[in-house]
């Protein structure tokens, strides 16, 4: 329940910010007379687009403790918070990045990698990973999210959002005001938009929201691919790597909230695949095994 609530706490918060800023800067004002301005909603767009990606991105770090209940190890206190912190920054002295902050979390097997940049990131793991995985598998997961952090993924992939939910936002809009301008072409007296605009919006907006996300999360899955070989090379050997991979196809990830999917470590098949933030453990072993 935390979770969820955090969650709409954060997106409503987001709304409203951006709300705000599009009405200071006059960008909510693209139609007027009954015409469409291009420029002024192209603007809108990218404000709400782009400034929802790069607000959650700047917030994920506090969003990512707050939802999993990650506790920052400030000063090991036993020996496998000491290894988790040696581990990592060893892994990261070899990436070249500063050296993360890292968290452990109460849970089933998961790991994730977040933040604004390589400068202020965070690597965190699960407790149920740190236990049903041997060291060397635990390292290649780490080494995984090290990688992430190193090739930037979690901004490549909040500017690739932020360009498709512009586009939605914009697109849907340029649709609703036509299918309007069509459904009350014999109605001279009417000004303003009508029910045809909003209705068509929503709708735009959910069936371009749909395919919009298939095209984020096929970078998603991309970026899983690259972690892995990533992994590989900071380890020096792909085989942990394999072997973690193979631990996890065995047995259930643990389930991290809505907002943070894209930085687990789980994979789905089938149809769903499309849909998936992950590739599936099978195609990520073999993409592996193929590497020269």
């Amino acid at each position: 329940m935390k979770r969820i609530v955090l969650f709409l706490a954060t997106n409503v918060a987001i709304m409203v910010v951006l709300g705000i800023t599009v009405h200071v800067l006059g960008l909510n004002q693209f139609m007027a007379g009954g015409q469409l301005n291009l420029t002024m909603l192209l603007a809108f767009s990218a404000v709400l687009g782009f400034g929802g990606s790069f607000i959650s991105l700047l917030i994920s770090k506090k969003v990512a403790k707050w939802s999993t209940g990650a506790q920052v190890i400030e000063t090991p206190r036993n020996p496998t918070e000491q290894w988790l912190v040696q581990t990592v920054q060893r892994f990261a002295q070899k990436a070249n990045i500063p050296m993360p902050e890292v968290a452990i979390y109460e849970g089933a097997p998961n790991a994730f990698a977040t933040g604004p940049s390589k400068n202020n990131s965070l690597v965190a793991v699960s407790t149920g990973l740190l236990q049903s995985m041997s060291r060397e598998e635990a390292e290649a997961v780490l080494a995984h999210e090290v990688a992430h952090i190193a090739n930037g993924d979690m901004v490549t992939l909040t500017l690739i959002q932020g360009v498709v939910n512009t586009f939605v936002f914009f697109l849907a809009r340029v649709v609703g005001f036509f299918v309007d301008q069509f459904l009350r072409k014999d109605d001279s007296q009417s000004s303003g938009t009508g029910m045809g605009y909003f209705i068509t919006v929503i709708v735009m907006e959910i069936t371009l929201g749909i395919l919009a996300s298939i095209i984020v999360m096929y970078f998603s899955r991309q970026r899983e691919f690259r972690a892995d070989s990533g992994a590989a090379t900071i380890m020096g050997s792909r085989q942990p790597m394999i072997s973690a991979l193979k631990r996890l196809g065995g047995m259930q990830a643990g389930e991290l909230p809505s907002n943070m999917a894209a930085s687990g470590i789980s994979g789905k098949g089938g149809v769903m695949a499309l849909f998936s933030s992950h590739p599936p453990i099978e195609q990520r072993i073999e993409a592996l095994a193929q590497q020269r």
